[in-house]
């Protein structure tokens, strides 16, 4: 069986179904690849698009045309991501028009970044939707007629940043599909599309990245040092979006936090531990101090892993921790407080004020080891 998916690492539940669905030349229009972010979603994407076009175009170019494929080349790909709105900009502007040179620019190497390494994911200052304008300028792409190849493809990617003008703007496109085109939709929050977009496409679900293969893709990809790769992988939840996230905030600076928090907090030493969040909140740096909580969520399911004899433990290098957590109060329940933290995670993407975040982190922390009073 020829291999139409080297290059990604993992997936091989996708990749078998894109296989098949090549091989029966049965090729749906329309698909929504879905799953975290950091995983593969667009690189599969490209790949689908060159392997159906090797398949079934007949053009003797076609070694030529996959590689504009892979550079992300119109017509024969139309790539769409989230953009700033430029000055003046109206609804019949295009999605670039009104943008500043300086934008343009960054969106260039934004993409080069993108077709040397597809695990990279692009990110623009203030571009935090996909707008009308980029939905309509596909009315244009499709009016091209390219007939040496088999298939186009208009890759939509964090469809979810569609507003609603621009996601019933799309549905009009899939619901009368033109020929010869393939829709593919990647988000990892598919509920928020329209139930009616979501019924048109083939779904296809992405799962979380091994260790191994995280790691693999950070090494490979990324050019990480194998040790640390290696390090952060078990933090990262099989995302490589979110392992270097964590290598971009001093990730072993982060662990040791942690653990400095973690001692603070259940000691009732309130002033340290909020003198441990202080440099991240000097700096306006919300995503690190998010990124701490969420470890502090993982140390605490590691001490619940030490008490079910379990060993694949996410600290591994902080075991005395664990041991003397559970020597010392064996009977605590960590369920309740582990779910509050989730909840303070979601609150914070809400830019609820981080020191009231913070505090609160801090006491509930405090409140698992204070000796209840009887009565």
């Amino acid at each position: 069986m020829i291999n139409y998916f080297e290059g990604i690492i993992g997936q091989e539940f996708v990749k078998n179904i894109l296989n098949n669905l090549i091989d029966s030349s049965k090729i749906p229009h329309a698909f929504l690849f879905q799953g975290i972010d950091g995983v593969g979603k667009e690189l599969t994407a490209v790949k689908f698009a060159q392997a159906v076009n090797k398949k079934y175009s007949s053009n003797i170019n076609i070694n030529t045309i996959i590689k504009q494929i892979k550079n992300l080349t119109e017509p024969y790909i139309k790539y769409i991501f989230p953009l700033p709105r430029g000055r003046n900009e109206t609804d019949s502007s295009t999605a670039l028009e009104k943008l500043s040179q300086t934008d343009i620019q960054l969106i260039q190497v934004e993409l080069n970044k993108k077709i040397i390494n597809p695990y990279h994911k692009i990110r623009i200052p203030k571009a935090q939707n996909i707008k009308i304008n980029s939905i309509r300028d596909i009315k244009k792409f499709l009016s091209l007629n390219y007939s040496d190849i088999k298939y186009r493809v208009i890759l939509i990617s964090d469809a979810h940043l569609m507003n609603e003008t621009a996601q019933n703007a799309l549905l009009k496109n899939l619901e009368e599909p033109p020929e010869g085109v393939i829709f593919i939709l990647t988000t990892p929050f598919p509920s928020l599309l329209r139930e009616t977009i979501r019924s048109r496409c083939w779904i296809v679900n992405f799962h979380p990245l091994s260790q191994i293969e995280t790691k693999e893709i950070l090494v490979h990809y990324f050019d990480i040092e194998n040790e640390m790769a290696e390090s952060v992988a078990p933090f990262a939840g099989g995302s490589v979006s979110a392992a270097l996230s964590l290598l971009e905030n001093d990730f072993e600076v982060l662990k040791e936090k942690t653990i400095f928090i973690l001692r603070y907090s259940f000691g009732r030493k309130y002033h340290s531990a909020l003198n441990e969040f202080s440099s991240f909140i000097s700096e306006g740096n919300s995503e690190s101090v998010k990124i701490l909580i969420k470890m502090i969520i993982t140390w605490l399911n590691d001490v619940q892993k030490y008490r079910y004899g379990k060993d694949d433990f996410f600290f591994k290098n902080h075991l005395e921790t664990l041991e003397k957590f559970n020597k010392k109060f064996p009977e605590i329940e960590l369920n309740e407080i582990v779910a509050q933290l989730d909840n303070l995670v979601s609150v914070f993407q809400n830019n609820v004020n981080m020191n009231t975040i913070i505090l609160s982190l801090i006491y509930k922390l405090s409140a698992l080891t204070t000796p209840k009073i009887k009565t």
